[in-house]
This record gives C-alpha cells, structure tokens and sequence, in this order.
C-alpha cells in the first residue's frame, strides 16, 4: 500500500469515492471539481489516495491544518476519509489515519478532528477503534 498525492488529473478517481462518502447529497460536479483544485493549491489543505501494489485505488482522503483557540495551536480537520468498499476492513482506513497523523504532527498539530454523519454507524465504530473519542456535536447551517 502506498499513499499518493492527488493530482488534478485524477478528479475522476476523487470524485468516485466522494460520491460514495455523501451517498445522500447531490453533486454539482464541476462544483466539486473547482473546489477539488483549490483543495489541492491551498498549502494549509491536503488530498492523497490509497492505492495498491497494482495502481488501484483503495481509498481517498483529503483534509485541513488551522489554527483554533480551543487546541491553543495548530489543529488537523479530517474532512473526508473513505476506502472502497471491496477493500473495507483489510486495515486500509487505518492505514490512511496514520498518515494524516504523520502529516498532523509534521505541522505541528495538537490534535486531529473529524466529524462524521450520524448514519455512518461503522465508520464511528473504526474511529472509536483507532483511539479517537466523542468530543461534540457537529450542527450545519446552510446558507442560500
């Protein structure tokens, strides 16, 4: 397993599996692919896959360094983080934690948070598992 870089080239492999993250929203998908390329130019953000020996991608994860009041420092937001399905429970959501915390603790981060839709019963039980605990409750306000 290695994890790799995204490119802009590889928008369609991102936006598969973001696709499969919100499988309840709607996409825009030029929207998406806009604020994919800002992701990806934006030095305090940062997107990889997983992929296999073979070049296939097992997953994606992408996510945010900022600096909170709360943590009194350098913070990592986890904002998005999904392994293909066919390739779930192998250790590969594990093994794209991991190099987020290694990213974290190269920036200097306190600490690593992550919100996760209520619905996504197992993604909570692997965070649990990791060593992550509850710590809030996350609220949404859409704005038109």
């Amino acid at each position: 397993m290695i994890t790799k870089q995204a490119t802009e080239q590889e928008f369609e492999q991102a936006f598969y599996f973001i696709e499969r993250l919100w499988d309840y929203n709607v996409y825009d998908k030029e929207a998406v692919r806009n604020v994919y390329k800002e992701i990806l130019a934006d030095e305090n953000s940062f997107a990889f896959f997983l992929c296999d020996e073979n070049g296939d991608y097992c997953g994606f994860c992408h996510g945010s360094f900022f600096l909170t009041f709360w943590m009194s420092g350098m913070t990592c937001y986890l904002a998005s983080i999904i392994t293909d399905e066919k390739y779930r429970g192998k250790g590969y959501g594990r093994l794209m934690v991991d190099h987020v915390k290694k990213l974290a603790k190269a920036r200097g981060c306190k600490a690593i948070i992550l919100d996760s839709g209520m619905p996504r019963k197992a993604a909570h039980a692997f965070y649990e598992r990791y060593g992550f605990e509850k710590s809030c409750y996350g609220f949404e306000l859409f704005l038109e």
